[in-house]
């Protein structure tokens, strides 16, 4: 299944695409795509509905992000083998964890605000997975159990907060508000059988960037998810970014940064596409 949300007026409904690909509305059966319709009680009273038999969503409505409020945006740092060579890290004997506000979480096509103070700001295609059960210190053979499905995102960077500043840190660097837009929809992963083996891009004013695969993750998905869950619980409804491919703008000679006017266009085989805009930074 591919579960959205999208904007009718002043609500933001839930809805599914059917066959053909037309947005149906779900408002009939769950109030909302999040933690609860997420959870495997939840998909299974959602998989027992015919899409067709709901109402067909009329237009190109503007798409919301596909899981409502998340409790946390985990992120998973160097995590492509090709990625990390191309920064000239050493490849990291266990998975980097870092932080976005939840804040930053963004629709898959909203706008994207360049910091008023930012000088250099970056790309990052991900493959991003969700949790659709609580998972606290799970092995890595109950890993899958805790997932609900996988969605594209973006994780937009500023390099210099995140490397430059005092007391450096990387969740500054990702946490402005708008860095973190993910969808178009959540794809189930009955309908994902091998999330490691998916081609991921990037394109930037229609000019390909990254164009790689997450047969090149470090560590996969049962890993990432056990190793997340030793140090803190994942609730249904939390997403966790798997980390980039090669082609960010800090890894190119010269290095290349986004400004207002830009867009970014990401897809992942599979799970769909997403464009942003980049924006100015405006008070209101």
């Amino acid at each position: 299944m591919k579960l959205l949300r999208y904007v009718a007026g002043d609500q933001v409904k839930p809805g599914i695409l059917d066959a053909a690909g037309n947005i149906r509305d779900l408002s009939a059966i769950v109030p909302d795509i999040d933690g609860d319709s997420i959870s495997p009680a939840g998909l299974a009273e959602i998989a027992m509905i015919d899409p067709e038999s709901l109402p067909r969503v009329l237009g190109n409505p503007e798409l919301a992000p596909p899981v409502a409020s998340p409790s946390k945006v985990v992120c998973i740092g160097l995590n492509y083998s090709d990625h990390a060579a191309e920064v000239g890290a050493t490849p990291p004997s266990e998975p980097i964890i870092f932080h976005k506000a939840t804040t930053a979480y963004n629709a898959p096509n909203g706008n994207v605000v360049k910091p008023p103070h930012s000088t250099k700001l970056d790309w990052e295609a991900e493959l991003c997975i969700f949790i659709g059960s609580r998972a606290s210190y799970v092995s890595e053979d109950e890993a899958m159990d805790c997932v609900a499905g996988y969605a594209v995102g973006n994780d937009v960077s500023e390099r210099e907060f995140q490397q430059e500043r005092p007391a450096g840190q990387w969740t500054k660097g990702k946490s402005p508000d708008t860095f973190a837009p993910i969808g178009p929809w959540l794809v189930t992963k009955d309908e994902v059988p091998n999330p490691e083996n998916l081609k991921i891009w990037l394109k930037v004013n229609g000019e390909m960037m990254q164009n790689g695969n997450t047969n090149k993750l470090i560590f996969g998905i049962k890993k990432i998810v056990s190793f997340v869950s030793e140090y803190m619980t994942l609730l249904p409804g939390d997403v966790i970014m798997t980390g980039t491919p090669p082609g960010v703008g800090a890894g190119m000679k010269p290095q290349k940064w986004l400004n207002p006017g830009d867009v970014m266009e990401v897809g992942i085989e599979g799970l769909g596409v997403q464009t942003q805009k980049v924006v100015a930074w405006s008070r209101g």
